[in-house]
């Protein structure tokens, strides 16, 4: 039987085995040698009642036994197996999400807000899309990637969950420079589907969001737009969450701050990519229909079947056996019972 070990570097763990045992012999028999300096053999049995040399031993060595039988099922030993057939599918989508947060996303013609519903509305999506990488993108008046892509769900929805006005450095509404820098974020091909979820509720100011689309189309990766909001304005209506008292948005003029989503060009976004532009309003995005038309063609399934061989580990019963010599030098390195006494007479 040809054994093979997976981790062999574990080997040199045998010379902290012996010099840690070499320490427990020392101290173990140091204070027998040293109660023998000052009482005789006979009085050591009575004034104290430890172990024999034989059960101390036979102590050491079954600790010996453990910790080398440890070292060798860290090195995992295996034999030959059989072979399994598995499947070859492989979910090839990355995913990047490029979320507004500028201050207008706070406007509650949308319950609670439009940032808060946005939010529900992308951790639903990422529920739905398991097994592809997802990515966050924040941007107002400047972008930042917040999560790159990942496959750590968890991270990504403590991520967004920290979303918010103050995770950029500028207010306003600049979408092709979010555009840049999410397509930034994808760095080079991996031969995976590219798709780019834009969320977005406002005007662009100045930023060129076409050429980015195009920059968009040659790095082959598709935008869906979802906008938020009314395309003929709105005023933006903020509740102090102290108070509860509502107050409009005003610029640095004064004057109430009214926005209006652009539906024009975010379908010549999506449109030039070969996406989607999805009008949300002030409803809930259909999830269902983004995934099913969008997400999931992206998916490459190679469906071959391929045969792979599956060693025999065997490191398990040298655990069990550890365990049993754990146990067995417990049991050798008890106190030994004192002798009863003769009754007197």
């Amino acid at each position: 039987m040809d054994i093979v070990f997976a981790n062999p570097a574990w080997i040199h763990g045998v010379w902290a085995v012996l010099a840690l045992t070499g320490v427990l012999a020392y101290f173990e028999f140091r204070g027998r040698d040293a109660l023998g300096r000052f009482v005789a053999a006979p009085m050591q049995a009575r004034l104290a009642h430890g172990a024999s040399v034989a059960r101390r031993s036979a102590k050491l060595g079954l600790v010996l036994a453990t910790l080398l039988l440890g070292v060798v099922a860290l090195m995992r030993p295996q034999t030959p197996g059989g072979t399994e057939t598995i499947s070859g599918r492989r979910l090839g989508a990355d995913v990047m999400v490029v979320l507004d947060v500028s201050r207008s996303m706070l406007a509650e013609d949308a319950v609670p807000n439009r940032l808060a519903r946005a939010k529900a509305d992308i951790a639903e999506f990422v529920s739905r899309v398991r097994g592809h990488r997802v990515g966050l993108v924040a941007f107002a008046g400047r972008a930042a990637v917040m999560s790159p892509l990942t496959t750590d769900y968890g991270f990504f929805h403590l991520v967004l969950k920290n979303a918010a006005p103050d995770a950029v450095a500028r207010g306003g509404t600049r979408i092709g420079d979010a555009l840049r820098k999410a397509v930034d974020a994808f760095g080079p091909s991996r031969g995976a589907g590219r798709l780019l979820l834009l969320i977005t509720d406002g005007e662009d100011h100045d930023s060129y969001p076409r050429d980015a689309a195009q920059a968009a189309l040659e790095a082959g990766i598709r935008v869906i737009a979802i906008g938020f909001g009314s395309e003929t304005g709105s005023e933006i209506a903020l509740t102090d969450p102290d108070t509860g008292a509502k107050r409009m948005l005003l610029d640095n003029d004064g004057n109430i701050v009214r926005t209006r989503l652009d539906g024009d060009l975010l379908r010549d976004l999506a449109l030039a990519t070969e996406g989607v532009f999805v009008p949300a309003g002030t409803s809930p995005i259909d999830i269902d229909a983004i995934v099913e038309a969008h997400v999931e063609p992206l998916v490459h399934d190679d469906a071959a079947q391929v045969l792979r061989r599956a060693p025999t580990e065997h490191y398990f019963w040298l655990v069990l056996a550890a365990c049993a010599c754990m146990l067995g030098a417990a049991w050798a390195g008890a106190p030994a019972r004192a002798p009863k006494r003769e009754a007197a007479t």
